[in-house]
């Protein structure tokens, strides 16, 4: 990776975080890592361990014939009427599945009250719009069934 990639990463994770209100995690072994990943024909960047692992999914759910597609971040949902505050969101995933019509799913490690004002904003704004939010304890059920099976599936390096 060149010096000017890594700047520009550093620079997205930065606004990211600046934009989301979330303070710099600087502890060895954090249980997120953001960065770039090679995800099936995709590469993404992912913000967490847990979205990375959540895409490694998809693609595995993709590979078995049990998803016509999935997306990283394609689209952004606008909030006209807001002035202040959260005025637009972008969901973590567009999930295709056969037979059924696209919907986008969040992976959330904590329900932040931005997070929830977000959400609340797009039941409001963009009611015809399925998020489905992958929570901590539905994230441990999901690590727990798929993490031997997945390839590539990142584990939390804490020790617990």
């Amino acid at each position: 990776m060149t010096k000017k990639q890594q700047e520009d990463i550093t620079e997205k994770g930065v606004l990211t975080r600046i934009a989301r209100g979330t303070p710099r995690h600087h502890s060895r072994g954090a249980s997120w890592k953001a960065g770039w990943r090679e995800i099936g024909p995709q590469r993404i960047y992912a913000r967490s361990r847990w979205e990375a692992n959540i895409a490694r999914m998809l693609e595995f759910r993709r590979m078995t014939g049990d998803l016509v597609s999935w997306e990283h971040e394609p689209v952004t949902f606008w909030f006209e009427k807001i002035r202040r505050g959260v005025r637009s969101y972008k969901p973590d995933f567009r999930v295709t599945e056969k037979g059924k019509e696209p919907y986008f799913i969040e992976v959330k490690g904590w329900m932040d009250a931005r997070s929830k004002t977000t959400l609340r904003r797009m039941k409001k704004y963009h009611p015809a719009v399925v998020v489905d939010v992958i929570e901590s304890k539905r994230y441990a059920v999901i690590k727990k069934q798929l993490q031997y099976v997945v390839e590539g599936w990142e584990s939390d390096t804490r020790n617990r």
